[in-house]
């Protein structure tokens, strides 16, 4: 059985969009309900050379819609990373789920023999479709994911595992 490109793509990562749209909103009602300067959740850091809570979110919504895009051959929408509020942040995961919902599926017909080439400050690589969709763009999407949680957890807001998983269907057993 194979899996389209297509099922990889769009469903994953409007459900990991839906996770952080989750965790900006546990990251508010944290600071609101403790008193907290949302500034020093928006700064937060895991490490000193990581990136902070507000890169973590632009990244993500970058990740989704870069790789969306290179995929399909449609240009992906420019953000200007200039997010420094919750607000802005929800924002910005809303439109890019607005980019990524908007892509039917057979804008994928072909895309596994596109061959997506990346580059870097002084390095590029170029890989097809396929290996660029597992091997880069959702690793990094997840990494990006998982920090964001991982920051949240360090800086008191109450998330969990199911917050992670996100959204799904339970059945009574």
């Amino acid at each position: 059985m194979s899996i389209s490109l297509y099922r990889a793509t769009i469903p994953v990562y409007l459900r990991g969009l839906t996770v952080m749209a989750d965790y900006i909103r546990k990251a508010r009602a944290h600071c609101e309900a403790n008193a907290v300067d949302p500034v020093s959740i928006l700064t937060a850091k895991l490490a000193p050379d990581m990136l902070d809570f507000t890169a973590q979110i632009q990244r993500v919504s970058d990740t989704a819609k870069f790789a969306v895009a290179r995929l399909t051959g449609v240009e992906s929408p420019k953000f200007d990373d200039d997010e420094t509020t919750f607000d802005q942040l929800r924002d910005r995961i809303a439109n890019t789920e607005a980019f990524i919902a908007g892509i039917l599926e057979d804008r994928f017909d072909g895309a596994q023999s596109r061959q997506i080439t990346l580059k870097f400050r002084t390095q590029q690589t170029t890989m097809d479709a396929v290996d660029y969709l597992f091997k880069f763009a959702l690793p990094n999407f997840y990494f990006h994911v998982t920090t964001t949680h991982d920051l949240l957890r360090a800086q008191g807001v109450e998330v969990g595992k199911m917050d992670y998983l996100g959204p799904f269907e339970m059945q009574p057993v």
